[in-house]
């Protein structure tokens, strides 16, 4: 694998990468400032407006994108194309606005969600006006080939609202407050975006119309298998959410979504991997390089369960520990549902590239139909557990119809015409895992003192599983350097020269066997420490653990 990594690709990966962590901050302070019944109502809100703007927006944005990238022989087709699309943005939101407006204020709202939330749905309705244009100014940057941009808005939006909303919550302002930042931030993304779109095309497009043979009728339903595959995978992500709130308190809808929050921090991995390790399958698939599609498509499913696993297993271990730090103590009840949510989230994020390479093969059914399977799960799971269970019955829902997204897409892409399991090596990964977990929780439980633990333990357990992939043989030595390549100077740069001495030593047996007995010696060290820890380590009262 030998990528050159494009300027552009580094400007979005570091706005992916803002946007992942502002998210990563503000989300406990505004749960901390709302408390768990308030964020309980914020999570609610937004889990109904996420579905709600599938049918208002999704279907717009992703034809604006899809169309402006078509090399059309009509003349003017990008400002015909930019000017359609605007106009329907602008209907669409005008009605999506009248109808939220409308059920607040004839009742429906207060009848189906509780009267409290009625004034909720008037900002609910004025939100759907800012996020629109915000949606539409950047997937129509995409659509101009403007990642840059595009990401650059994205990881703004995520300021903006920080900036905005933390301040008015702790003013007092509550969920409103919330709301308002969300308001503000779509706006002034909204205005930046149009602005650049204007540079390109004139934003007085929207009062030209478009000649006779302009395909009116495939722009509007082009994208209606790809909304249904978004209003699927919203399903997946919100429904719990929604169920929940209508069976209990918003304290337990607000602890339930500080463990999804939790849980969703494997879903770094796969983002992170998509960036630095790209997916290049459309030209492959235009070839028909079946092989090649699956080779690399195993590849990136080793790599994702291997990290996501390190990633599940620090959290685990350190669960009790973490959730009152960074939610603080209210957040308590969280533990157990984020310790049910781990499975299906890994589940989840092996699941996401595989969607992505089957995307790219042009026959959405297949996707869509898997999709639908488990979404499908995930529903009826949640309508039998929540009222019983409550947010321990929707983690455990979750977590079924999340880890079967991957059987299902897994199936998926056997149909397509690519296996993803071919050199996934996943009973070596499965091994890999429990040696290196039995040490890590040993670490966990013995040092007491939680921000020593938190110090220790992440390191500790990512040189842990390192030593034990390459020891069951999960990895070869010179594929954690393979990736680091990938990435900008200086760590690229660096980090090839290694790569290509470690695989010059492949042909040295000598060195293999002095190689691999050191690692043996060394994961055995590992998993007898691991386990004289768990077993003797607490009662030993060392002080620097304390």
């Amino acid at each position: 694998m030998n990528r050159n990594y494009p300027a552009e690709d580094l400007s979005v990966g570091t706005a992916n990468v803002v946007a992942l962590l502002v998210g990563f901050v503000s989300i406990p302070v505004l749960f901390r400032l709302l408390g768990p019944a308030g964020f309980g109502d914020y999570a609610f809100l937004m889990s109904v407006f996420a579905i709600y703007m599938i049918f208002v927006s999704s279907w717009i944005a992703d034809g604006v994108r899809t169309f402006l990238t078509e090399d059309r022989s009509t003349p003017d087709w990008e400002p015909y194309v930019v000017g359609y699309y605007l106009r329907l943005a602008v209907l669409s939101a005008l009605t999506g606005a009248f109808v939220l407006f409308l059920g607040s204020r004839n009742g429906f709202v207060s009848a189906l969600f509780g009267e409290e939330y009625t004034s909720y749905f008037y900002g609910l309705a004025l939100l759907v006006l800012s996020v629109q244009f915000q949606t539409y100014s950047r997937k129509t940057l995409q659509g101009f080939g403007l990642e840059r941009y595009s990401g650059f808005l994205g990881a703004l939006d995520k300021v903006v609202f920080v900036g905005v909303s933390v301040p008015l919550v702790y003013l007092g302002f509550g969920v409103p407050g919330a709301l308002a930042g969300h308001a503000v931030s779509s706006i002034v993304c909204g205005i930046a975006g149009l602005t650049v779109i204007h540079q390109r095309v004139s934003l007085s497009s929207v009062f030209r119309i478009p000649p006779r043979e302009f395909p009116r009728t495939k722009l509007l339903t082009s994208t209606s298998t790809s909304v249904a595959l978004l209003f699927l995978l919203a399903s997946l992500y919100h429904v719990d959410i929604v169920m929940l709130q209508q069976f209990r308190e918003s304290s337990a809808v607000g602890n339930y979504r500080a463990a999804l929050f939790l849980a969703e921090f494997l879903w770094f991995v796969p983002i992170a991997l998509q960036t630095v390790y790209a997916l290049p399958t459309s030209e492959l698939w235009s070839r028909n390089r079946l092989d090649e599609i699956t080779a690399l498509a195993s590849k990136t499913t080793r790599y994702t369960l291997l990290l996501t696993a390190v990633v599940a297993v620090v959290i685990a271990a350190l669960a009790d520990v973490v959730v009152p730090i960074y939610f603080g103590p209210d957040a308590t009840p969280a533990i157990g549902p984020a310790l049910l949510l781990l499975p299906g989230a890994l589940g989840f994020a092996l699941a996401r590239p595989i969607l992505v390479i089957s995307q790219d093969r042009g026959t959405p059914r297949y996707p869509v139909l898997a999709t639908a399977g488990a979404a499908g799960i995930n529903v009826a799971l949640n309508y039998l557990l929540i009222p019983r269970y409550g947010m321990h019955g929707a983690a455990f829902a979750t977590t079924v119809g999340y880890g079967s997204m991957f059987v299902f897409h897994w199936l998926s892409a056997q149909r397509i015409g690519f296996d993803p399991l071919a050199d996934a090596r996943l009973g070596r990964v499965a091994a890999t895992t429990a040696f290196a977990a039995v040490p890590t929780f040993a670490l966990a439980t013995v040092v007491t003192n939680p921000w020593l633990a938190l110090l220790l333990v992440p390191p500790f357990g990512l040189l842990v599983h390192l030593v034990f992939a390459v020891l069951t043989g999960s990895i070869e030595p010179a594929e954690p350097f393979e990736l680091l390549a990938e990435l900008p100077s200086p760590v690229g740069s660096r980090a090839a020269p290694i790569r290509e001495r470690l695989e010059g030593v492949n042909g040295d047996l000598t060195v293999v066997g002095w190689f691999q007995s050191m690692l043996f010696l060394a994961g055995v060290t590992l998993l007898l420490s691991g386990v004289l820890l768990a077993t003797f380590g607490p009662d030993t009262g060392v002080p620097i653990f304390g």
